[in-house]
């Protein structure tokens, strides 16, 4: 059977949270993410909660990529959705290395059957 897409839900539990709470930087990582999974970006837009915290969206040509953070707790959620012949774990390994995740929780898809 064939799929239209390939997703990755993770869990990154231990993250540095300085690096959690800056926008700029968790920007740059998913942006860079993207790239080094050979995905075409088309747009980003990030937002920097108070008094922490960053959500923010990477939208490829191929899907998205999407985290959200929570600083005080160590943690950040990422979905990486591609289609396509993009891998997606590429662009999650970068991620959990960045953000210097001592454990991780994944969760890999095939979504979109084709009959």
């Amino acid at each position: 059977m064939n799929y239209l897409g390939h997703q990755i839900t993770g869990d990154l539990y231990h993250c540095d949270p300085v690096l959690l709470k800056d926008r700029g930087f968790i920007e740059k990582a998913m942006n860079t993410a993207a790239n080094l999974a050979r995905c075409t970006v088309v747009n980003s837009v990030f937002h920097e909660f108070s008094p922490h915290g960053v959500s923010g969206v990477v939208i490829v040509q191929e899907s998205h990529l999407a985290i959200h953070t929570w600083p005080e707790h160590g943690y950040a959620a990422i979905d990486v959705f591609t289609c396509g012949e993009i891998e997606p774990r590429e662009a999650f390994e970068f991620l959990s290395s960045a953000l210097n995740a001592q454990s991780i929780s994944i969760s890999e898809s095939k979504r979109g059957a084709l009959w």
